[in-house]
């Protein structure tokens, strides 16, 4: 079970948890726990999502309730630094006085080289009551549908990133309406950051790396042939949102490892 979740916002309010199953015989879980806020600002919301593998499966995959230990799994991608990006010098790894993790330190000149997560951005675009989604075109993940997303870069806001990136995948121009749910994923480094949007022309088309792109009826989302478990999180907290008739912002925390099951389950 993945324990480190986080609740963003004021302290005071309610949490209510239901179990939801989004489709039998695929061997895992979702626990949503929406947050409703009393106080200033009342529109206040959060959902907090946590994956779990189904009592069948091994615990052995499950990370510890502990952060050092996600924090000594990480560290172990420092070891594939072999060498200093700034002068070139062969590089030890060992932990640096003062900190916890374990480091790349240049021999040489002795700078230290630090890995911080990276920032995937992307759009959930509705039209006409349907989703757009792009078959991609590239590994990892070649074939299947997902939102259309990539890394952030360098001199972008959040927000022109996703606008970027829904271009450069789906070859659509939008307009984003608001963020709509921040998904970290701490074992591989990555925050995803997903935006809901509309299309400005009713235009789009596959770029190079998409095969296909396509409005899905909330009804008709692959969620068996999903890229990723960012995407699929994403997509069931919209189809809830709009059921509860209230899209809201969402905030959580997913367990890497379990995806990892989790896409040989659908396969």
């Amino acid at each position: 079970m993945l324990k480190a979740i986080q609740i963003l916002g004021c302290s005071s309010g309610f949490i209510s948890q239901r179990l939801k199953k989004p489709h039998s015989g695929n061997g895992f879980s979702l626990i949503s726990s929406k947050t409703s806020y009393n106080s200033t600002p009342k529109s206040l919301s959060f959902r907090v999502i946590r994956m779990l593998s189904s009592p069948s499966q091994s615990n052995s995959d499950a990370p510890s309730s502990s952060s050092s230990s996600v924090a000594v799994h990480l560290a172990g991608n420092v070891r594939k630094i072999k060498f200093c990006q700034w002068c070139g010098g062969p590089a030890k790894h060992e932990i640096p006085d003062g900190e916890e993790k374990i480091r790349a330190i240049c021999t040489l000149c002795g700078k230290i080289a630090y890995q911080n997560p990276k920032m995937v951005v992307g759009c959930l675009i509705e039209h006409d009551r349907k989703i757009l989604l792009c078959k991609r075109n590239i590994e990892p993940s070649f074939g299947l549908w997902t939102l259309p997303a990539g890394y952030l870069e360098i001199g972008e806001s959040a927000a022109e990133g996703a606008i970027r990136e829904t271009w450069e995948e789906a070859g659509a121009e939008v307009e984003v309406i608001s963020p709509f749910a921040q998904l970290d994923i701490p074992l591989i480094g990555q925050t995803y950051v997903i935006f809901l949007a509309k299309l400005k022309k009713p235009q789009f088309s596959p770029g190079p790396e998409s095969s296909e792109c396509c409005l899905f009826e909330l009804d008709d989302i692959p969620f068996d042939s999903l890229a990723f478990s960012s995407i699929f999180v994403t997509l069931n907290l919209y189809i809830e949102d709009v059921k509860s008739g209230k899209v809201k912002f969402h905030y959580g925390t997913i367990n890497k490892r379990f995806e990892m099951r989790l896409r040989h389950l659908v396969k």
